[in-house]
């Protein structure tokens, strides 16, 4: 069968290759310097938020909107979500760099609240792409490892909507990522109560 690029693991190779090039580019485009890395965190957060709407909401729109598109969405989930998580790590790099390159605008910027929060945040990414293999469902079993999607998938459902959220006062363009968290919760809740099931290997519920 010929591998299609935009499909399975080699849309995950892309997505990576494009997240790690786009990184880079913003990185060098402002020399290496804290600058770069600030533009290189707010960069990775937008690009975390897309793949993990798509991840998330692959479900509900294949459930409810089937077509060509939608099909294609709930066929990848699993490689969208583990994009996330490339995406994410990323990020992770570079709010580490901020930290060694300009301390004290790091703790004027990130509370402990937010480091613990987001440390939970991260252990869930960690679990789900380590266990968003077929396989991990034989080991931990079916229940068990979609407790685990299910909790992480809405625990980063929400730290988005936290983390947009209380800067809303700073920018109103942060009330858009608050509001496309809830109307996936919506369609979410639309598409269970429909009952029309879908496989259930994913990358998240």
């Amino acid at each position: 069968m010929k591998t299609r690029i935009l499909d399975g693991w080699p849309l995950l190779g892309l997505l990576s290759l494009l997240l790690t090039a786009m990184f880079g580019i913003c990185l060098a485009s402002h020399g290496g310097d804290v600058t770069g890395v600030r533009a290189a965190i707010r960069l990775t957060a937008r690009t975390s938020l897309v793949l993990f709407a798509l991840a998330f909401s692959a479900r509900a729109m294949a459930t409810l909107w089937p077509c060509g598109l939608t099909q294609w969405q709930h066929r990848n989930r699993r490689q969208l979500g583990l994009s996330f998580a490339v995406s994410h790590t990323l990020h992770a790099a570079a709010i580490v760099a901020f930290s060694f390159m300009d301390p004290a605008g790091f703790r004027e910027h990130v509370m402990p609240a937010t480091l613990v929060s987001g440390g939970i945040a991260y252990v869930f990414i960690l679990a789900m792409a380590a266990t968003s293999f077929d396989r991990a469902v034989a080991w931990m079993g079916a229940s068990s490892w979609w407790a685990l999607h299910w909790m992480g998938g809405y625990y980063l459902w929400l730290s988005f909507i936290v983390t947009n959220g209380k800067r809303i006062g700073q920018s109103p363009l942060h009330a858009l990522p608050v509001a496309l968290m809830l109307v996936i919760l919506v369609l979410r809740i639309v598409a269970r109560r429909r009952g029309r099931p879908l496989s259930t290997m994913a990358s998240a519920p």
